[in-house]
């Protein structure tokens, strides 16, 4: 990437351009799920605090959790639909917007049910983040790109988790947990604000050249077809290339919301840890879960390299070798040590954004531009089912049996939701792209 060009236009005049724009869009897009993901994990760092402070036992605490999940998970396909039809700027903005204020209201709450209902809210505006990653992949980037992209892309929903810690902390030190709730607000409008004013789509984009439009059309992809909500449902569901994106995405989403939700907690409750500790400590699956993003779509060109695989092919082999590492997650139950458990668990970061990243190049691999972002929302609501469901688990039985038994359990989902990848997407044959 390079600094902006003057180019001549028809008129005789000449406009700024940037080169390699499409990249720039994705930073900037990455920026916003990196405070999507801080406003989104204020509550798990501050979950200890919450609970002496409003007086919230560990079940209460799961339906916090669950509200959240419960909304991400029935608006994705909404949120997606939306996108798909009044364009990625207007959609991703309203629901960017109503996150972000959601949060600093969180700063009046009293009592755990009116955190439940916030989240609900905050969970139903940021629902949009998953749909408008595919949409983003779609429409800035041609086929052969669209891997190393999704990984790039998925760096930004990691980071923020990954920044979480110790931004909460800092704010929390300085103005208290309701002040730290503000703050990571205020954040997020600064964001809508950006977004705002430099995000266009390739076609009206005032500084991308023309080079590079033709660059990212060169796959001649139809127009998109904008159909009605549950149209545009009952057509994807007849596909059976969803099945095979959408149950492994349902067996990977338990491990995430455990890392984002509770292993503040069980760090607390199982080796004594206190916020400070949690802040030095808590970021690092998460900085282990970007590695793995950005690792993920360079993974792909390596087995296409040293195996011939086709592109899509090597998309699944990449998500099956996250499945792989995944296992990690189950040795936690074997270990006492802190310091260990925390390098397992982030063994765990690391293979779960490879799985995640995949999932959502497969979704543009497999989809036409008019259903990326409903598909890939759909995707996210199977996801999140199996997210909601989990945590209530864990709030039903953690202070019973513990979490070991759950992290064994999260170290095979993946497996299984490999084989299905394996039956419903892999190519048969392998020829190259």
């Amino acid at each position: 990437m390079s600094q902006g060009v003057n180019e001549p236009l028809a008129t005789g005049k000449t406009r700024r351009v940037v080169k390699n724009l499409r990249w720039w869009v994705l930073v900037l897009f990455l920026m916003g799920v990196t405070v999507n993901y801080i406003t989104r994990n204020s509550l798990g760092i501050l979950a200890p605090e919450l609970k002496e402070s409003l007086g919230i036992t560990t079940e209460q605490y799961s339906w916090i959790v669950g509200a959240f999940q419960l909304a991400y998970t029935v608006f994705q396909p909404i949120c997606g639909w939306l996108i798909d039809v009044i364009g990625l700027k207007v959609g991703f903005l309203i629901c960017a917007s109503i996150w972000a204020l959601t949060c600093i209201f969180h700063a009046g709450a009293g009592s755990w049910l009116q955190l439940a209902l916030l989240r609900f809210v905050m969970g139903g505006a940021e629902a949009a983040a998953t749909p408008a990653n595919a949409k983003t992949l779609g429409e800035w980037f041609p086929k052969k790109e669209r891997p190393v992209a999704a990984g790039w892309a998925g760096v930004g929903f990691s980071i923020g988790a990954m920044l979480a810690p110790p931004i909460i902390y800092f704010a929390h030190a300085s103005f208290g947990w309701q002040g730290a709730f503000m703050f990571t607000g205020v954040l997020a409008l600064l964001w809508v604000l950006l977004w705002w004013l430099f995000y266009h789509n390739p076609e009206k984009h005032p500084n991308l050249s023309k080079d590079e439009l033709v660059y990212i059309q060169q796959d001649n992809e139809p127009p998109a077809v904008k159909l009605p909500f549950f149209t545009a449902l009952k057509t994807v569901g007849k596909n059976r290339r969803f099945y095979g994106i959408a149950i492994p995405a349902f067996m990977a989403e338990p491990a995430w919301a455990v890392m984002s939700f509770w292993v503040p907690l069980y760090l607390a409750k199982e080796h004594g840890m206190d916020l400070k500790q949690i802040a030095m400590f808590a970021w690092l699956p998460f900085l282990a879960a970007d590695l793995g993003s950005v690792a993920s779509g360079y993974l792909t060109r390596l087995y296409t390299r040293l195996f011939g695989c086709s592109r899509v092919n090597s998309v699944v082999a990449s998500s099956v070798t996250g499945a792989f590492l995944m296992v990690s997650l189950a040795i936690v139950a074997l270990t006492r040590d802190p310091y260990i458990t925390i390098i397992l668990i982030s063994i765990g970061g690391f293979g779960h954004q490879i799985i995640s990243c995949m999932l959502s190049a497969l979704v543009v691999e497999s989809f036409d531009k008019g259903q990326m972002a409903t598909v890939n929302g759909m995707r996210g609501s199977c996801a999140w089912i199996a997210s909601f469901l989990f945590s209530l688990l864990i709030g039903v039985t953690a202070d019973k049996i513990g979490f070991n038994p759950l992290f064994i359990a999260m170290g095979f989902f993946d497996l299984i939701g490999a084989f299905f990848l394996v039956v419903f997407i892999a190519e048969r044959r392998a020829r190259r792209a």
